[in-house]
């Protein structure tokens, strides 16, 4: 890389040497005359070759490493061993302003969006809870098919909580033993009117797990489960829900 960059440099300097050869041939000066001067050249030009040959491996070095191991804060390496170096570190200094900006503007966005659909969602669930409970003092099978579809339309805004948490710095994990069984017939339950009104029969066996996890969210996972089914089979079709340890 040394060499292909200093390439113009070297064949500047082997013309020279051969216009010096022809003019010291055609005046037909002895050899001796030609070789000193030549050898004490070629001994400074590699103390100096050999000085900015360290100094562009060590600059490249620098750049490499920052390449790989940089971060948020870390400043971008400036050198001005010529007027392109300096060029290239402002338009990189530019570039870097113009991404910081952008950053800031995408944030700005993302939490301005993140609190009107987290109000959203605080606000739908108002007409969600009051139809429930108007719901709840009928038992025919319209109402019966309203709650079911009721309940649809609280997991979807469940999983767009979820969405705006994916994201989030801060989480409400709560991590703790809890009982599988427990959590998987609760789950069950909730989907006991549609089990019903679909004719569905549902076998399920006691799994004896125990795992340490956040009950909210595996509860989430396993309702989801559940609706996934429930949604692709048929009204005649019977499942089988299966819990294996692994």
């Amino acid at each position: 890389m040394y060499i292909k960059q200093h390439r113009k440099c070297i064949i500047f300097i082997c013309i020279l040497f051969c216009l010096f050869i022809v003019a010291f041939a055609l005046y037909r000066l002895p050899l001796e005359a030609v070789i000193y001067p030549f050898l004490l050249c070629m001994i400074i030009g590699a103390i100096f070759v050999a000085v900015d040959f360290i100094h562009c491996r060590k600059k490249h070095s620098e750049l490499s490493d920052f390449r790989k191991y940089r971060d948020e804060a870390s400043p971008f390496p400036r050198y001005s061993d010529c007027p392109e170096d300096e060029d290239y570190s402002r338009i990189i200094s530019d570039l870097k302003k113009e991404i910081d900006n952008l950053k800031t503007e995408i944030c700005a966005n993302r939490t301005e969006m993140t609190e009107y659909y987290t109000l959203w969602v605080h606000q739908i669930k108002t007409p969600i809870s009051a139809m429930k409970l108007t719901l709840q003092n009928e038992d025919t099978d319209l109402s019966r098919k309203l709650s079911s579809e009721l309940m649809r339309i609280e997991q979807y805004v469940e999983m767009v909580l979820v969405y705006l948490r994916l994201d989030s710095s801060s989480t409400d994990y709560v991590f703790g033993k809890c009982d599988t069984d427990r959590l998987i017939k609760d789950a069950v339950k909730k989907f006991a009117s549609e089990f019903i009104g679909r004719k569905i029969s549902l076998e399920y066996s006691q799994v004896g797990i125990s795992a340490v996890t956040d009950e909210k969210w595996l509860s989430f996972v396993l309702e989801q489960i559940l609706s996934n089914a429930l949604r692709q089979h048929r009204a005649t079709a019977e499942i089988e829900f299966c819990v294996t340890e692994r």
